[in-house]
């Protein structure tokens, strides 16, 4: 059975879900972004925890769980039984990719363990998120957002200098590691394309938190260096910061040359600033760093944001206003831009969206909302499987699906 038709690079690509809270689901968000059909198996049994909201009370319009599943669809099956878990391995044997971030362990007690799924679908990529990955002396554990970047690393190079680590937001951890996941599986997608082979993908948080701090990690195991907190600054330029400015906003600017230096010097309009031989280069800016950062802030602290904004990047110097959410929701450009679609729910209502986080020449259609649960049960049993209407109807029965 054809998947749906949404146009974009993954169109005809079937991907099942079994996914919770963010990581899982944003890997799956981001394939449905590029087109392909992402099919969520849930349960009323056993939701995904994100479906709670105290504030609407609606498990279908529950805000953490829109936000990273739009464009998906919903069927609701039992995977604790067995017809259910047949039912599962059905689907992935008319699919092309699983991805599951179940606790460790699950998919083996499921009987959705990788040798069940190869079984039904040779072909088929599996994708599997763990904090640990799937093998090792720490495996069991399992842990959200904070504690992938704790344990990767990540955390203890956030703060200032001369201060103990702040850490960073969990949001970080969980959009990264799903979209290295996501990345994995188009790469392990492309292998089984061209082989007739699939791929067995094990992905870990914590090795994917590290790798955004390859090049500290190789400091430490090649030269013995353990790197401590140093605030926004950055070893290949400077100034690199965020500078408070007048009525509360912040600026971020990054001079990458010494061409960058003179033009920001000039805009800053003090005489003698660019001859200056405590800035001359990029060491010297460096060995004279808390002075430089001295002199943007004060220059900074009396001057309106978004005016120096514009002014800077006039001047070729990279430079940006700190954003809030409001700042970024009434964004002109980002609206032009289409950067948040328009989406709809089976009531009808319409809302808009963070759309994907880039633009592509063949893109595909967004318009569907996060799916109400088992919305698509039928879709999955009727149309992909084949099931008759008695059938479908003894499995609802029975509560193997809902």
């Amino acid at each position: 059975m054809a998947s749906l038709k949404r146009g974009g690079p993954l169109q005809g690509l079937r991907v099942v879900e079994l996914t919770k809270i963010w990581a899982g689901p944003e890997a799956g968000k981001h394939l449905a972004f590029m087109g392909a059909e992402v099919i969520k198996i849930e349960t009323n049994a056993a939701l995904d925890f994100t479906r709670f909201d105290t504030l609407t009370g609606d498990i279908n319009k529950a805000r953490g769980f829109m936000s990273v599943n739009p464009q998906k669809l919903s069927a609701q099956i039992d995977i604790k039984s067995k017809a259910g878990v047949d039912l599962v391995l059905d689907l992935l044997s008319h699919s092309d990719m699983l991805i599951d971030n179940l606790r460790p362990g699950a998919m083996e007690r499921l009987g959705l363990h990788w040798d069940a799924v190869r079984a039904v679908n040779p072909r088929i990529v599996q994708v599997t998120m763990g904090m640990y990955g799937n093998d090792g002396p720490l495996t069991h554990q399992t842990g959200y957002a904070p504690c992938f970047c704790a344990i990767g690393g990540l955390s203890a190079q956030v703060g200032y200098k001369d201060q103990p680590p702040t850490g960073i937001n969990m949001r970080y951890g969980d959009s990264s590691y799903g979209t290295a996941a996501a990345y994995a599986g188009l790469v392990a997608l492309l292998h089984s394309r061209r082989t007739g082979i699939g791929q067995f993908v094990d992905v870990s948080a914590v090795e994917c938190m590290t790798t955004m701090i390859a090049d500290t990690m190789m400091d430490f195991a090649l030269n013995g260096t353990e790197q401590t907190c140093d605030g926004t600054r950055h070893a290949e330029m400077a100034p690199h910061g965020v500078y408070r400015c007048r009525g509360g906003d912040w600026i971020s600017i990054a001079v990458s040359s010494d061409a960058g230096w003179a033009a920001l010097a000039d805009v800053m309009g003090q005489e003698g600033l660019a001859g200056d031989a405590r800035f001359a280069d990029l060491a010297a800016r460096k060995a004279n760093e808390d002075a430089l950062d001295e002199l943007v802030s004060d220059w900074a602290s009396v001057r309106d944001c978004n005016g120096m904004v514009g002014v800077l990047q006039g001047r070729g110097v990279a430079a940006g206003k700190s954003c809030n959410s409001m700042d970024l929701v009434t964004d002109a450009q980002l609206w032009q831009r289409g950067f948040f679609p328009e989406v709809s729910q089976p009531d009808a209502t319409i809302r808009p969206i963070v759309g994907p986080g880039a633009k592509i020449s063949r893109p595909a259609q967004i318009c569907d909302d996060a799916p109400w649960l088992g919305a698509d049960t039928d879709y999955v049993l009727r149309d992909i499987l084949g099931l008759s209407a008695d059938a479908r109807a003894s499995l609802k029965e029975s509560g193997i699906t809902g």
